[in-house]
């Protein structure tokens, strides 16, 4: 079997979560945060909708001295200055009067009975409607994530609600009669460390997921009644570990022929991770193979389910930004080379301890930068970044 080149295995993940894009639904703003816009946030008035002051003082028309004729607060609604010579004691915030020519600054003034003086600034005091945006102007494109600033924009937009696609749900299916759920390996078995972790992985992703499943019996029938479970529990995807590939215990490619999938991708011109997968059932849902290997299963994660997960969510295809190394970062021949990196005064270093079954260089680095097949990643070059999916605050 042919492996595909890892960018073009990306590409068809993402193609396949865009092609099932998850339906768009109207949440109220409380429960949007790090939902994914479904259309356009386009604003419903001008911001400001009105002329507003930016500080606290006097509202003023022509010359010094001004009567003062009224008070206007956050809130209300202004009455027009009625001549030259007259002014309005004006909040931060409030509505501006019509007729107003200046406005002074409260500690830049003087009152003495009901006269006001002092010298307004040259610049204007206020903010005009449409300063911010105009009525109709699209702010943020569909496709964009919801976060606490988004949610703030459409509130003083005017919106009570947002069109967004709903979270992608997920499972996680480990398999391996090796595995222990709990204390130090030994005797032939070791510590699952997928488990506790892939539910973790797609939440940073975007998805929701309850804990992990398993460890699932290496016999075809418990796949099969494993995989089925986990579908018919609602979800859109299941990430399974181990399994990939054809050996006597790897049970996962005839569990999807038995459950009649088809492959989107199978197997990945990719080190490491290379016998990643992800199939789609028949009913459009997704499946995607993680390698048992444990940082062959994160490749996996990063290479397949961001970009599927994306897709499903109605978002652009996940950036790669770019890092220039500070070592040399060796090829893998004709595979492209994922290789664990950290940041050091802005260049990009390899971790210690990468190899395919260890995690200690993982919980150290900010992604994996990309080699291409044929190539070497020399000190001075700029690589692509495949960035570990990370909550604010959280990169080593």
């Amino acid at each position: 079997m042919t492996s595909v080149p890892w960018d073009q295995a990306r590409a068809a993940a993402f193609r396949a979560g865009a092609d099932s894009a998850r339906p768009a639904v109207e949440m109220p703003l409380a429960g949007a945060d790090g939902l994914t816009l479904a259309a356009p946030l386009v604003t419903l008035t001008d911001l400001p909708a009105f002329a507003t002051s930016s500080i606290d003082g006097w509202a003023v028309r022509g010359p010094a001295p001004w009567r003062v004729v009224g008070r206007v607060l956050a809130g209300g609604t202004a009455t027009p200055l009625p001549d030259d010579g007259t002014c309005v004691e004006i909040a931060t915030g409030a509505m501006v009067p019509a007729g107003t020519e200046q406005i002074l600054r409260v500690e830049e003034s003087r009152l003495d009975g009901d006269l006001v003086t002092g010298q307004p600034r040259p610049n204007p005091e206020w903010r005009v409607p449409g300063e911010e945006a105009s009525r109709g102007e699209e702010l943020l494109p569909a496709g964009a994530p919801v976060t606490p600033g988004v949610i703030g924009l459409a509130a003083s937009c005017g919106y009570d609600a947002l069109s967004v696609r709903a979270a992608p749900r997920a499972a996680v299916l480990v398999f391996g009669d090796e595995l222990l759920t709990s204390g130090p390996p030994g005797a032939g078995r070791v510590r699952d460390s997928l488990g506790p972790q892939i539910p973790a992985w797609l939440r940073r992703l975007g998805a929701t997921v309850d804990a992990s499943m398993g460890p699932v019996k290496d016999t075809l029938d418990a796949h099969v009644d494993a995989i089925r479970a986990a579908f018919d529990s609602g979800v859109d995807v299941v990430c399974t570990t181990g399994g990939t590939m054809h050996g006597p215990v790897d049970h996962l490619h005839p569990a999807l022929a038995e459950l009649g999938a088809s492959y989107v991708v199978n197997t990945v011109a990719v080190r490491p991770g290379f016998p990643m997968l992800l199939a789609a059932l028949p009913d459009g849902r997704f499946l995607a193979g993680l390698p048992g290997n444990p940082q062959s299963a994160i490749v996996a994660l990063a290479s397949l389910v961001a970009p599927l997960l994306a897709g499903l969510q109605g978002r652009p295809s996940p950036a790669l930004p770019s890092v220039t190394l500070g070592a040399p970062v060796a090829g893998r021949g004709s595979y492209t080379h994922l290789a664990l990196v950290r940041m050091d005064g802005g260049l990009a270093y390899p971790v210690a301890h990468g190899g395919s079954s260890m995690l200690r260089g993982l919980a150290q680095s900010v992604g994996f930068v990309v080699v291409a097949p044929g190539t070497d990643g020399e000190k001075g070059t700029t690589l692509p970044l495949v960035p570990l999916p990370m909550f604010e605050g959280e990169r080593p």
